[in-house]
């Protein structure tokens, strides 16, 4: 088994479950390569099976016109394209809700460490729970409500971005 390819946004797509084992047939190149992508790109037609080199060399989007984040959230940020084209086209998305929307800070894009843990949650003190309301657009004691509801994997779900620059870690949030 090859060494899975490194993404720079992010970090550990075994971890966060973006990528997965699987022997299907990469429909890019043809290959059987022990490991998938797990969700549906965006693209013109259906592509049920990617492998994480096709995505890394951007050989899905080349070839099969696939992408797998939204690039509206990191253009509205202001980041480079060629920042937002290296997410979009080459760095595995994130299974969601709605759709997914990259976070960025320090004029780079964050790197996705998969769904927060409740723990690191309910740690945060008063400064850092009005920060996090502020980024979520919600009133502080909308996100402590919150707080009580999370589960990873659930509804709400709570993401966790960090910046590659000055450490910060951001999170974002979705519902079904």
């Amino acid at each position: 088994m090859t060494n899975l390819p490194e993404f720079k946004y992010h970090p550990d797509p075994l971890a966060t479950g973006s990528i997965v084992p699987s022997e299907e047939t990469c429909e890019c190149c043809g290959e059987a390569r022990g490991f998938v992508y797990c969700t549906p790109p965006y693209g013109e037609r259906d592509i049920e099976f990617l492998c994480p080199w096709c995505i890394a060399d951007g050989s899905a989007d080349t070839k099969l016109g696939a992408s797998f984040s939204d690039s509206w959230p990191l253009s509205q940020s202001g980041v480079s394209q060629k920042i937002i084209d290296e997410v979009t086209l080459r760095t595995p998305g994130y299974v969601c809700w709605q759709q997914e929307s990259w976070v960025s800070c320090c004029d780079d894009a964050c790197e996705f460490h998969g769904d927060a843990i409740p723990s690191e949650l309910e740690e945060l003190n008063e400064d850092e729970r009005k920060r996090v309301a502020g980024e979520f657009d919600v009133p502080l004691s909308d996100f402590n409500e919150m707080l009580t509801h999370y589960a990873p994997k659930g509804s709400p779900a709570i993401y966790k971005f960090r910046c590659r620059h000055c450490g910060v870690t951001h999170y974002n949030w979705d519902c079904m």
